[in-house]
């Protein structure tokens, strides 16, 4: 076939979430497709979509997963937990899976990068979300892919987070405090305008590296979005405003309210605070400007959701039997440190070893051999409690890779791809230390209540050592 008449190809994270199932039907018309997901093996490949299995805390799933791939489009978001336990926050998550595919999008040789983001507020006090989602965005530029960034406020339609959760309050709630974030303005947009600004990106030269703000034709209130739902639900909640209310205690009553994992919740809310509306000098007449009324869009939300539940219905019978999977035991935990001036992820890997052993002396102690390999032991023991094999291959300045091949602490059945990981975030002076895959071979109470927390009081420990490295560091510059 010409070059010039072959379709493009393009790789869908999130291809089974909310938006990702939405932009497939829309791809599909003019690309073949790679769509991206956890459980990719379990789907059925069609004449224009080909489904892989990808983890994207895993470099290797990363490059596997883009290879083939003109485009790419990145709609990954990490506020649920991703393992049986998870320790640490949803934005240094973040910062493992952007990076694992941003590096692995410069490898495989994708043109371009499209990320869905949220709307930006000129804030130097921006939420923990929003925070993120700009990281995100500076971790996927990082490596020279052209990156097209759609920012969006509050997307209208049936699943998602936030119009989900403001529809639950408004069904569920007759009578509605409203605090003072409920009169913050905000730009909505239907699901439909969103996809149509993802798909009208890719490809597209004049949106290349730019990060574009899209909306609806009205900016709102929360109040307003609330009292428009309610009517078209056929509800009249009664609204009262309270001055009392803080972003903690809505955070905490929205969740209770709707029932949504306080993961998803508090970090949304905690975004209500700031004015989230498009501005004109990053808006674009192609795909910016949505012309869905916000009662339309919710009425189209509304629609949908039933559709939905009667076709899932009908499906209910044929879903019986089903082989419910074994629970995955597996621990994933990670923790952002600093680094002093100059160093690299590769010298806190060799630093945090060292520090481990003078720190727990004369309990613990560390042998590393000339190839890196570690092994962490108790004094008079010989077994140790855990082996680390580095990884040549895998391992630069910038990321140490070590993976558990051993020790009493690892359940050796059962650990496959189990590994700890030094990870330098680019463009800052942090680090990333992270374990993936985990499989602990204490019983798995024992194991939260005890090994678990200590790991986290040692990462602590570590962190506040280096804090301390750094800040010594200072002193002779502010003496003199």
């Amino acid at each position: 076939m010409n070059e010039t008449k072959r379709r493009p190809v393009v790789a869908l994270t999130g291809a089974s979430g909310y938006i990702g199932q939405n932009l497939l039907k829309k791809l599909t018309k003019y690309a073949d497709v790679i769509a991206l997901s956890r459980n990719g093996d379990n789907k059925q490949d069609t004449e224009h979509i080909t489904w892989r299995s990808c983890d994207l805390y895993s470099m290797t799933d990363a490059d596997k997963g883009l290879e083939g791939a003109d485009f790419a489009v990145y709609l990954v978001h990490s506020m649920l937990p991703s393992a049986k336990l998870s320790q640490g926050s949803f934005e240094d998550m973040d910062v493992i899976l952007a990076d694992n595919f941003a590096q692995a999008a410069k490898r495989q040789g994708v043109r371009q990068i499209v990320y869905l983001s949220g709307i930006i507020p000129e804030s130097e006090q921006l939420s923990r979300h929003l925070r993120s989602r700009l990281e995100v965005e500076e971790i996927l530029r990082a490596y020279g892919v052209p990156v097209t960034t759609i920012r969006a406020g509050l997307i209208v339609g049936p699943k998602g987070s936030s119009f989900p959760i403001l529809k639950k309050l408004v069904k569920r709630l007759p009578v509605m405090a409203l605090p003072k974030w409920t009169r913050t303005k905000t730009h909505p947009i239907a699901l439909k305008e969103v996809l149509h600004a993802l798909n009208k990106s890719i490809g597209n030269n004049h949106l290349s590296n730019k990060a574009i703000d899209v909306g609806g034709p009205e900016i709102m209130s929360y109040q307003d979005m609330m009292v428009q739902t309610a009517e078209s639900l056929g509800k009249k909640p009664r609204l009262f405003p309270v001055p009392f209310m803080t972003v903690k205690l809505s955070r905490l009553w929205v969740s209770l309210t709707t029932g949504t994992p306080k993961e998803m919740v508090y970090p949304l809310v905690e975004s209500l605070v700031h004015p989230m509306t498009a501005k004109e000098e990053n808006m674009d007449s192609e795909v910016s400007y949505g012309k869905v009324t916000f009662k339309e869009a919710v009425q189209t939300a509304i629609e949908d959701e039933k559709e939905e539940e009667q076709q899932a219905a009908k499906q209910q019978p044929n879903s019986q039997g089903l082989k419910v999977p074994d629970i995955q035991h597996d621990v994933r935990s990670v923790q952002r440190i600093p680094l002093p001036a100059g160093k690299s992820a590769d010298w806190a890997a060799s630093y945090y070893v060292k520090w481990l052993s003078d720190t727990l002396n004369p309990l613990v102690h560390t042998e590393t051999d000339q190839q890196d390999n570690t092994q962490i032991c108790l004094k008079l023991i010989r077994t140790p409690l855990l082996e680390l094999s580095y990884s040549q291959e895998r391992s630069t300045s910038d990321r140490a890779l070590f993976y558990i091949t051993g020790g009493s602490f690892q359940n050796s059945k059962r650990n496959v791809r189990g590994r700890l990981e030094f990870r330098k975030i680019p463009d800052k002076q942090e680090c990333i230390v992270a374990i993936h895959d985990y499989m602990p071979s204490l019983p798995w109470f024992i194991y939260k209540y005890t090994q678990a927390k200590a790991h986290l009081v040692v990462m602590y420990l570590f962190r506040k050592h280096i804090e301390k490295i750094i800040e010594q560091a200072r002193v002779p510059a502010h003496s003199n």
